[in-house]
């Protein structure tokens, strides 16, 4: 069994690979009442081309497969669906699908063993018939037709389609009415044999558990499954460059909202600092108590704050800054400006040091909620990321790496603008 700690926020990690390759983190969090798990597959939207290393075919699946497979994998032989069956317990139990990976997850305070029994049945037992494939496909289609008249998704959508030409990152993770009308009982066997894998997957629990019992129960609900095909996925190269600089849409809103985005490469080994450097300069250039949010508060140009996140998985890597404005584009303008201006000067030196010990606490903070905890290892896990390290190297980020970042990324180059505005 591997341990891994941290010593800022006095946690610890114990992460064992069982042997059928299923690897389990156990976090303990003693005199916590909820308990959280969530099991994750290193399987998602982006995963749409591969190859069967047995045979040496190639295999295009129709997009949306991923969101698809995870709505079926509920509905069990017994004719009874596992949402219901854990609602029942007093169980708060969901899923998702993102771009990289698909997860499994539910929150107990009571009944927490026969949740486990539940939760771990369905998720080892795929069960799909002609019949139940078809009658789902009536209700992903309405969640695509709501996804579609929701502005942020649009506005997200928007911007992946200027940055991104080839990566699927680019297609809705739901797929569209005409892909899933593909999408049979065969397909959803050959995903689930080819990538739900125990070692294409990883359990985390977090919770007032002892260690050695709980893997113990763990592994008593592991079920026997026959060899599972491996696999190769196959990605299209994308360009360093972008697709478009602007695109814009018209919805139902009251005040329209924009998206930039600035396209970046993936720098292995140098995801952590990076990310925290993002965030660092975001803070500064950007955040409530900068100047820069200031005037352009008092000017009203902004109403709220701005959203700001960096996000990256092993295929791609970008900046996407969000907010509401009467006029984006003047928005985006005087940003550009802000950030020139940062270039030439620099942060400074007591600003930056502020802003990491917000970020610290921040972090620190969130180590006192079990589902934080548990879907920040899950997410780090998948991009070959120690958790705890975010914490450990924030306070130690230095400035000049930091205005590095800032010169090499943020550039006019790599920028996009996604607009949403309101009907004529």
């Amino acid at each position: 069994m591997q341990i891994i700690e941290s010593s800022k926020v006095k946690e610890k990690v114990y992460v064992e690979k069982l042997e059928n390759g299923l690897t389990v983190a156990v976090i303990p969090k003693k005199e916590i009442q909820k308990k959280y798990v969530i099991w994750g597959t290193e399987y998602g939207s982006i995963d749409n081309n591969f190859k069967i290393d047995k045979t040496g075919d190639t295999v295009r699946v129709p997009d949306g497969i991923a969101h698809y497979l995870e709505h079926k994998l509920f509905e069990q032989e017994n004719g009874k669906n596992s949402l219901d069956v854990l609602s029942s317990l007093g169980v708060d139990a969901n899923a998702y699908t993102t771009n990289n990976h698909t997860a499994y997850l539910f929150e107990a305070t009571d009944n927490f063993y026969e949740a486990l029994d539940e939760f771990m049945d369905y998720v080892q037992s795929p069960y799909f018939t002609d019949e139940n494939v078809e009658k789902e496909r009536g209700i992903i289609g309405q969640e695509i037709m709501m996804y579609d008249d929701y502005p942020d998704w649009k506005l997200y959508m928007n911007g992946m389609r200027c940055m991104y030409k080839t990566n699927p990152i680019n297609i809705d993770v739901a797929g569209t009415k005409e892909t899933i009308a593909d999408i049979d009982k065969e397909k959803l066997y050959t995903i689930y044999n080819s990538f739900y894998k125990p070692d294409n997957q990883l359990l985390v629990l977090c919770g007032d558990f002892e260690v050695d019992s709980l893997l113990e129960e763990i592994k008593k609900r592991l079920k026997i499954n026959p060899d599972k095909q491996e696999v190769q996925r196959m990605y299209p190269e994308e360009p360093n460059e972008i697709v478009k600089k602007y695109e814009e849409a018209k919805m139902d809103i009251s005040k329209p909202i924009f998206l930039i985005g600035y396209k970046d490469k993936l720098e292995p080994g140098e995801m952590v600092k990076k990310d925290l450097a993002i965030e660092c300069i975001c803070n500064m250039i950007m955040g409530k108590s900068s100047d820069f949010y200031q005037r352009l508060y008092k000017e009203g140009l902004i109403s709220t704050e701005f959203s700001y996140n960096y996000e990256f998985a092993k295929t791609y890597a970008h900046i996407l800054i969000q907010n509401t404005s009467n006029n984006p584009k003047k928005v985006t303008d005087e940003l550009s400006k802000e950030i020139e201006k940062y270039k030439q000067t620099g942060f400074d030196e007591k600003e930056f040091d502020r802003i990491k010990k917000k970020m610290y606490g921040e972090y620190v903070k969130s180590y006192n909620d079990v589902s934080s905890i548990a879907n920040n290892y899950l997410t780090d896990y998948l991009r070959e990321i120690n958790t705890f390290d975010f914490v450990e190297e924030v306070l130690v980020l230095d400035k000049e790496y930091t205005e590095k970042v800032l010169r090499e990324v943020f550039v006019e180059e790599k920028k996009v603008l996604s607009v949403v505005l309101p009907n004529d």
